[in-house]
This record gives C-alpha cells, sequence and structure tokens, in this order.
C-alpha cells in the first residue's frame, strides 16, 4: 500500500491512496501529513473519495516530521570515496524539516554555496512512538519507508569550522521527499534498492543490504535515549557516487534535473535552480 500527500483544488493538502496512476482521496491531511500509524494506514485503506489520475496532482512531500534524523558514512564504499574512516558507531546528524519539498519542486541553490551535491537514501517514517527499541521488536516502530534526497551543500558542509553539518544540509528545498509513503509489510528490511539519476545520467546505485548499521540496528541505537514519534524521518544513508567525490567533481547545475528511486516506493523527481 501506498500513501500520498496531495494539493486539492482549493489548495488545502489532501491524503490519498496511490494504486498506478490514480490517487483515491481518503480526505482532508491534518498539519502533521500523512502519518504512517496503524490508525493512518487504516484510513487509506479505506478512502473512498474520487479516484484522481496521479498526472493532474500536484504532489506534496508525504509528511511533516517533528524531526529529520540523518545518517553519515553508512555505506562502506561511500566512506571511502569521501577519505574517511568507516565508523564503529552511527554518523548522526540533523535536517531541518524546513527544507522539505515535494516530488516536481525545485531544489534551489542558494548564491553562496558553490558546491551544491545529491544523496539519494532510503528514508524511514516511524509509524508508533518508541524509546529503547530492543532488536527483537525493532520493525515495530517503522510505519512505512520513502525516497529522500538529502542534498548538500559542501561548501557550508566541508569548508567551515568544525564542518557544519545541520547548516549545508538544512538550506531551504534540499530535502526533497516522496512520491509516497510505502508500506513495510512483506517487504525486506535489508533488500531494498536506492538509486540516483542526474539529469539522465545514473550516478549512485546501491542496496540497504551494504549498509554499515541497518535500518534495524539505527532503530534500536537512536532510540536509546531519543524518543522516536510518529511521523519522524530517518535517512538511512547514502551509497557511493556523490559529486564531490568524482574526478572532476560534478556538482549540480541550474536546469539539472535529480531523480532519487526507491524498491516499493517509486522515483522522487526534481528539478534544479540556483538561486537569483
Amino acid at each position: 500500500m501506498k500513501a500520498v500527500r496531495f494539493e486539492g483544488p482549493d489548495g488545502a493538502a489532501r491524503i490519498g491512496a496511490l494504486d498506478g496512476e490514480v490517487v483515491h482521496d481518503a480526505g482532508p491531511a491534518p498539519g502533521v501529513g500523512f502519518v504512517p500509524s496503524a490508525e493512518g494506514w487504516a484510513r487509506v485503506a479505506t478512502a473512498n473519495g474520487p479516484a484522481l489520475p496521479l498526472d493532474t496532482l500536484r504532489l506534496l512531500h508525504p509528511v511533516n516530521p517533528g524531526k529529520i534524523v540523518a545518517i553519515g558514512l553508512n555505506y562502506r564504499a561511500h566512506a571511502e570515496e569521501s577519505e574517511l574512516a568507516v565508523p564503529e558507531v552511527p554518523v548522526v546528524f540533523a535536517k531541518f524539516p524546513s527544507s522539505l519539498i515535494g516530488p516536481g519542486s525545485a531544489i534551489v541553490v542558494p548564491r553562496e554555496e558553490t558546491r551544491p551535491d545529491w544523496e539519494g537514501e532510503v528514508a524511514v517514517v516511524i509509524g508508533r512512538r518508541t524509546y529503547r527499541a530492543e532488536r527483537g521488536n525493532a520493525r515495530e516502530a517503522i510505519g512505512g519507508i520513502s525516497a529522500l534526497n538529502d542534498v548538500s551543500g559542501r561548501r557550508a558542509q566541508l569548508e567551515t569550522p568544525l564542518r557544519q553539518f545541520t547548516l549545508g544540509k538544512s538550506f531551504d528545498t534540499f530535502t526533497p521527499m516522496g512520491p509516497a509513503i510505502a508500506s513495510i509489510e512483506d517487504l525486506d528490511l535489508d533488500d531494498i534498492d536506492v538509486s540516483t539519476t542526474v539529469s539522465g545520467e545514473r550516478m549512485q546505485q546501491g542496496n540497504t543490504r551494504d549498509l554499515l548499521f541497518s535500518i534495524l540496528d539505527l532503530i534500536v541505537y537512536l532510540s536509546a535515549g531519543l524518543t522516536l514519534e510518529p511521523g519522524d524521518v530517518i535517512a538511512t544513508g547514502t551509497p557511493s557516487g556523490v559529486g564531490d567525490s568524482r574526478t572532476p567533481p560534478r556538482y549540480l547545475r541550474d536546469g539539472d534535473t535529480v531523480e532519487v528511486s526507491v524498491s516499493g516506493v517509486g522515483t522522487l523527481h526534481n528539478p534544479v535552480a540556483m538561486e537569483r
């Protein structure tokens, strides 16, 4: 099952069930968007509103999370291409939720940012309040998965003192997410494909089987002291192939289109524009 948040004819946000190229309207979206709790999925499963052609809708990022917790260097090859040691524990940083945008919305690069980069990732969306999960019950915390682009301003991230991850990762529009949240029924969390294409060129290809710290490991690690609330998002890390590590480097350019595909979810696509 897949759920989307979209703009209704009056401009207000609504939620719906995505079935192929049709969205079944499930009514007005709450302020938090679609939260993949048991109640949220039940509402989508019983959607009885109009069937709307997907290509006529403006999709929004599916959820408005209280927090976005991101994981760095969670694929060995990405740590190696970044010329950094493979971490012994998860590398955790935050992205401001104000950086979220939905499919089709433009990634706008600030004038000061000279090294804008892409990072395609599998996003995990929390479905139930979780504190101190154990390996045996960590899966119960997860309400669904989505695709996320951890757009990264490498100038702000790497050239400033102490490497300002939060600023360089949280510029306005720097967290595209969508197109949908997919349920995890019958999903092997250790076998999810993720890929990134920039203007038609495949840049990244990975699978969650190659994560240094699995999705369940991350739930256990993060919830030891940090309460994961329904709707919170965990960006699980990016595979190798980022632009900053290429020779020569390849950064996002005005007019580019970035596509992040996650198996079971679909493809998130966003154009790129430079701030005028």
